[in-house]
């Protein structure tokens, strides 16, 4: 599990959401608020809650369901917009035993085809406010290999450091050696960076080594110097920094080799 802020540790811990939260589906705007929450159920990232008033009316179908959870007993709701029906999208507090959280709804995110804060589209998630994303431009050189191979290098890479995980190194696709790679069909999106436009294996010694790069051709604003560029799993492969060899690092994906 990566580090965050000590403060988040514990779950359930609620701060306000300083930005406007609007969720929209079948073309209609659902949810639309000024006054989310974030609720951290686990540490990695929080929840948007959103308090009930600021809920479309009629779109919540109650389905006679109930559950426990650590923030107070929910009842279970559908949400219908036209002819478009979610089962089981929505958490309904009704008096809760996490201050701050009485009357609020937990969305299922992926019960919408699209949630903003404020203008911008958010993906997967809500973005973690003590998540921090920066990419810098460097001089180092780095060399990916697999098994002895060398896949890239560069001595021009933009750097991305984001709280949480290793260093990933974005490489010019002139310093890339495409014949030791073959186009996928995976895609994945991330809260801070955008969706992913390309996805490659590695063929080495007649092994395919499946998903080991990525690309953004449009990433987020915050994140736009490594659009086009391409990225390799530390977690998957050897990445030589200045002709030192890095340990691989132990994540999620350290698991998908």
């Amino acid at each position: 599990m990566p580090d965050y802020p000590s403060f988040l540790s514990e779950t359930n811990q609620v701060e306000p959401v300083p930005r406007r939260v609007r969720a929209v589906l079948a073309g209609e705007t659902v949810v639309d608020t000024t006054d989310a929450r974030y609720v951290w159920e686990w540490p990695a990232f929080p929840q948007f809650y959103i308090p009930l008033a600021d809920i479309r009316a009629g779109v919540l179908v109650d389905e006679d369901g109930t559950e426990e959870t650590p923030r107070g007993d929910v009842k279970v709701f559908g949400l219908r917009v036209g002819d478009v029906y979610r089962p089981k999208a929505a958490k309904v507090l009704g008096a809760a035993k996490v201050e701050g959280l009485d009357d609020t709804v937990r969305f299922e995110w992926s019960a919408f085809d699209a949630w903003y804060e404020e203008d911008e589209q958010v993906f997967v998630h809500p973005r973690n406010p003590y998540i921090r994303v920066d990419v810098l431009r460097s001089t180092r050189s780095v060399r990916i290999e697999s098994h002895g191979v060398v896949l890239a290098e560069s001595s021009s890479p933009i750097l991305c450091f984001e709280t949480g995980l290793p260093t990933r190194y974005y490489l010019n696709r002139t310093d890339v050696d495409f014949t030791k790679l073959v186009a996928s069909d995976t895609v994945t999106s991330c809260p801070y960076k955008g969706t992913t436009t390309g996805y490659w294996s590695a063929i080495v010694e007649g092994r395919t080594h499946p998903d080991v790069a990525w690309t953004y051709d449009f990433p987020t604003r915050e994140v736009l110097p490594i659009a086009g560029l391409i990225a390799f799993y530390n977690e998957k492969l050897d990445i030589f920094l200045d002709g030192v060899k890095l340990e691989r690092p132990e994540t999620g994906m350290s698991r998908k080799r």
